[in-house]
């Protein structure tokens, strides 16, 4: 489904296309296309993964015990 940004009455060019960029960046677009613009082989996906949740754990658990 393409993202849709109707322009309201009255309202400025510069205004929709902020709407449009914050919709986008919400729907993770641009992230999606730039991951999957090349491919990446399953070992490499977990290895990532894995070094995203190792640093989330490790900040999480640096904040909770203050």
């Amino acid at each position: 489904m393409p993202v849709e940004v109707k322009i309201r009455k009255g309202e400025p060019i510069e205004k929709a296309i902020r709407r449009l960029k914050k919709k986008i960046e919400r729907e993770d677009i641009i992230r999606d296309y730039r991951a999957k613009r090349y491919f990446e082989r399953p070992c490499e996906v977990r290895r990532r993964k894995k070094k995203v949740a190792a640093f989330t754990d490790m900040l999480r658990n640096r904040y909770a015990n203050q």
